[in-house]
Formats: structure tokens, sequence, C-alpha cells
């Protein structure tokens, strides 16, 4: 990858996704490794723009008033000229679609990666074939972007800083308990619910914890207070919720401060994984050999069905065969297999 000043600072244009916004931590060590002199902005919504506030190596953090779906060509357009001034010699857009590659191209930003997709190739100066989007990993997807086309760097871990908030604080603001340890759960899947454990069966693995002395707290975005409402109703033992009532940066301050957690395919799953938490991840639709944990201590929890991965929003057979077949046992003994090698790291006794 070359660039015309190479002092020049780096524009990367994140994703809506905030799993997705945390793979894109690769790239971003990738790119300090390959140009440590070139400091590395990043533009992206709202909605996934907290996380690059966690990824070591970003300078400055520029919204995009345009969430999932809307296109917004004027405003793109504006933003991408107010850019234009500020000296950027590379941009990298993660995103597909058309719309993404405008605010870059506006810009002027004289080197322009990113991949082929919706017609888009005249305003990228290096548009990448990307035939292996379903195949490979969606992390080497995104690294591949920081070097020459073919000769993709090594995909670092992605990996997020814990958040600068005052962690007893935050336990007072939401009334957690204090002194036991927190299995969090986080049963919400932006994508869709064939993603989706069943409520009925986080209840479960809630009333084991419980059992276990664990404190439960649920985490999750605005869309998933009525599945947490749900599970805690179902549970019959006490459980902490607070889906929808902090923001993305105090849930991960306290998913960070967890002793583990167990998560669907979802964003909140690449955040912890990257702030290294204990990892139990329960897989329906999508496909844990595309979008891993990548936490140093995680299990992978699925059944083989001739149906999955579908990759669908909704489960084309109506039965969620391949979630319903999960129980509540099988995932607690993952977490106690993946707390046990925890407890061994910290006392010395193996590595993680």
């Amino acid at each position: 990858m070359r660039a015309t000043d190479p002092s020049s600072p780096i524009l990367l244009v994140g994703p809506s996704w905030v799993g997705d916004m945390v793979m894109a931590a690769s790239l971003v060590a990738a790119l300090r490794r390959r140009y440590p002199g070139r400091p590395v902005d990043v533009l992206a919504p709202p909605a996934s723009l907290p996380i690059a506030g966690l990824i070591e190596g970003v300078r400055n953090l520029i919204p995009l008033g345009f969430g999932h779906g809307q296109f917004g060509l004027s405003g793109r357009w504006k933003i991408g000229r107010s850019l234009k001034s500020a000296g950027y010699g590379t941009a990298i857009v993660l995103p597909r679609a058309f719309k993404a590659a405008i605010p870059s191209f506006a810009a002027r930003i004289p080197e322009r990666i990113g991949y082929a997709a919706e017609g888009r190739s005249l305003l990228l100066t290096d548009a990448r074939n990307d035939s292996a989007r379903k195949t490979a990993r969606t992390i080497d997807r995104f690294v591949a972007l920081a070097g020459p086309a073919g000769q993709p760097p090594a995909s670092p871990r992605p990996r997020l800083q814990q958040p600068d908030v005052n962690i007893a604080a935050l336990i007072t603001k939401f009334g957690l308990s204090d002194g036991k340890p927190v299995l969090g759960l986080c049963p919400g899947a932006e994508y869709g619910p064939a993603k989706q454990w069943p409520a009925a069966k986080f209840a479960a693995l809630a009333r084991l914890a419980q059992e276990a002395g664990y404190a439960v707290r649920l985490f999750g975005g605005p869309k998933d207070k009525a599945i947490s409402a749900e599970i805690a109703r179902l549970a019959g033992v006490p459980v902490e919720d607070i889906s929808g009532r902090t923001s993305l940066v105090e849930a991960a301050a306290l998913l960070g401060r967890c002793d583990a957690v167990v998560s669907n395919d979802s964003g909140l799953m690449h955040v912890a994984g990257a702030l290294d938490r204990p990892l139990v991840v329960v897989y329906g639709s999508s496909s844990e050999k595309m979008t891993p944990p990548t936490a140093p201590n995680a299990e992978v929890v699925s059944i083989e069905l001739s149906c999955r991965p579908c990759f669908k929003r909704e489960c084309p057979l109506g039965t969620l065969a391949c979630l319903e077949g999960i129980d509540a046992q099988r995932v607690f003994s993952a977490v106690e297999r993946v707390i046990t090698v925890a407890r061994a790291a910290a006392d010395g006794s193996i590595a993680t």
C-alpha cells in the first residue's frame, strides 16, 4: 500500500455493527505495525464509534450521522468535503456499500482502498477482489486491506482497552452486587432471532449459575430489553438486568470485569473477547469458522446440523433446531471450564 506522504494520516471508514468495529481493531494494529508514524482516524456511525475509542492507536473519532441502511448521499458528500483539509494520504473503506465510499472520494484522498462491491470501484483507487467473503474470517478480510493486494499481513487478535470508567460508581448507579463472582449474559443479537439462544435456555442457565454462587448480569442494548425481561421473569432467581440502561462504553466497562461471559454470536461477544474475558459462545445460524470468538480463553457451543450455518436472520424451517438443541447444563459446564482455566492462569499454574 502506497501513500503520497509517508507521514500522512490514515482514515478508516468503519462499520455500523459493533462486532465488526471490534474486529477492525485487528486492522488498526496491522496498520500501526506497517506504518508506525501514521496516525489513524476513524469515521463511523454513532452505534459503533464508541468502540473505536477503545482501540489503541486511534487518534480521532469522527461521527458519521447516518445509521445502517441510511443512504444520505449529500450528507456523506459534505462530510467528505469537510475532511479534505485533514491531509489524509490513505482511506480504507471497510463497509461494502456504495455509500460508504463517498466521503473518502469527496475528500479527494489520494489512495482509497476497499473491496469491489455495488459498482463503487470508480470511487476507489484500489478496489480489491472479495471472492473469499463467504469463506474467510471477517478479521482476515479486514486485515488484508493493510497490505498490498495478494500479500495480506498476519492478523493480530483484536484487543480493546478497558474503558476509563469508575467501576464502583457504575455499581452504585445501577444497583449491582459487589463481592460475588459475576456471570455476564448477552442474550441479544442485532442480526436476528436465528442467532439468539432462546430466553428459556438463558433462564435455565441463570438458575444454574445462581445456585453455584454467581451474580447473574444481563447485558444488551435497548432492543434487547424484551428478551432480557423475559429471561429475568423465567429464571425465578435474582438477576441484574442492565439491558438498555447503560451506554456502550459503560457496558464494555462492566463486561470487562465479569468473571465469565455467555453470549450469542453478537457485538457484545466480540467486545467481551477483545477485553480478554473467559467466554462461552452459543452459535445458531452463523458460523464459528467465519466469526469465531478471539478471546484467549473461549469455548464454542453448537450442534452439527445439515442446515447450519444458514446465515439467515430467521430460521427458514421455523424450528430453531440449531439453538433449541443446546441445553443449559452443557453451556454451564463450558462456563465452569473457562473459569477454571482463568483461575489456574491467575495462580500461575498455566498460561492462556
